[in-house]
């Protein structure tokens, strides 16, 4: 394992962006870490699918982007110890900050198969998953979970315990139960039980959609940085406002015509990835995300949903850009 720590890596106030399957892809990515983010974790993959393949993966390729000054994480997924830790070790050489290994999702497709949160429920085997990718990983490693499967099964004290005793070095915590998937309030109290409990650094996230609520979580916490998912869904410029908060500064509102051109430069750099069709087909719901609450923008989704080419975003946003600015 690399001699690096997360501990010395992660400073405090430090600004994560969330990992979410079909949302944090390279160049979304890039975008939230020029605006601030300290650091990102990519979309979530599958050990098992990884290294069963009989050659590398197109998915895998495209998380090796990393931007310039990126500080990305890895995050991987499975139950079987063997797999987790061969795929840290193939990877361990990417140009990545860390693997992280996810004991969070709640998807019931990943839980089906006794991975994601579902491993909160066997901790013995979510342990030695662990070890598994502590013990092959050269990088530092990391663990994103929940509370737990439901409100009777609040496990992530011991199981933080238990990761951090297997040599994880950082534990980040979705103060929501797998039950809750996204609802409900998330349990602030809870990530502060849990940074009383260790003594690695431990990220809060959930609920966190702007500069007072990420100052709130910190102080009330005492976490050592905040992730933040659905609030940058759309809205890379989340991060600037976050840090100009923590830092006292004041923070204009960007423009709309600023928007709309990065959601167009996001859709032009995943076009250049992954080629133009899929990359329209991807970055339609980021569109409807861009957009929301502009005039017009109800009307407009109609002609973004059903885009074919990039030329075809570029002529809708310019006309939306129109109609809300001067």
């Amino acid at each position: 394992m690399s001699g690096n720590t997360l501990s010395a890596l992660v400073s405090q106030d430090s600004l994560f962006l969330a990992p979410m399957a079909g949302v944090t892809d390279s160049p979304f990515r890039a975008l939230c870490a020029g605006q601030g983010a300290d650091f990102t974790v990519t979309e979530m993959i599958s050990a098992k699918g990884v290294l069963l393949c009989p050659r590398e993966r197109e998915e895998v390729t495209w998380l090796k982007a990393v931007s310039e000054g990126e500080r990305a994480f890895l995050q991987i997924f499975g139950s079987d110890p063997a797999f987790m830790g061969e795929m840290a070790a193939r990877c361990s050489d990417g140009p990545y900050v860390g693997i992280d290994i996810n004991m969070g999702c709640p998807a019931p497709k990943i839980v089906s198969g006794g991975d994601g949160c579902a491993l909160m429920r066997t901790p013995e085997l979510a342990v030695r998953v662990a070890e598994s990718v502590v013990r092959q990983s050269r990088l530092p490693v990391s663990v994103k979970m929940r509370l737990g499967w439901k409100g009777d099964e609040r496990r992530f004290l011991q199981l933080g315990q238990a990761l951090e005793a297997a040599g994880v070095q950082m534990l980040t915590l979705h103060a929501r139960t797998r039950e809750q998937m996204y609802a409900g309030h998330s349990d602030w109290d809870a990530i502060g039980e849990l940074a009383q409990a260790v003594r690695i650094p431990v990220i809060g996230n959930g609920d966190v959609k702007s500069g007072e609520d990420a100052e709130k979580m910190l102080r009330e916490t005492g976490c050592r940085g905040v992730m933040v998912g659905r609030a940058a869904m759309g809205d890379p410029f989340v991060f600037m406002r976050l840090r100009a908060h923590l830092q006292g500064k004041p923070c204009e509102p960007v423009p709309v015509r600023r928007r709309l051109a990065t959601a167009l430069a996001q859709a032009q750099a995943l076009a250049e990835q992954k080629g133009e069709t899929l990359a329209v087909r991807e970055m339609r719901k980021h569109m409807a995300w861009y957009t929301k609450g502009l005039r017009g923008s109800a009307q407009m989704r109609v002609r973004l949903n059903t885009a074919l080419h990039i030329e075809d975003f570029e002529t809708a946003l310019r006309e939306l850009c129109r109609e809300n600015e001067p």
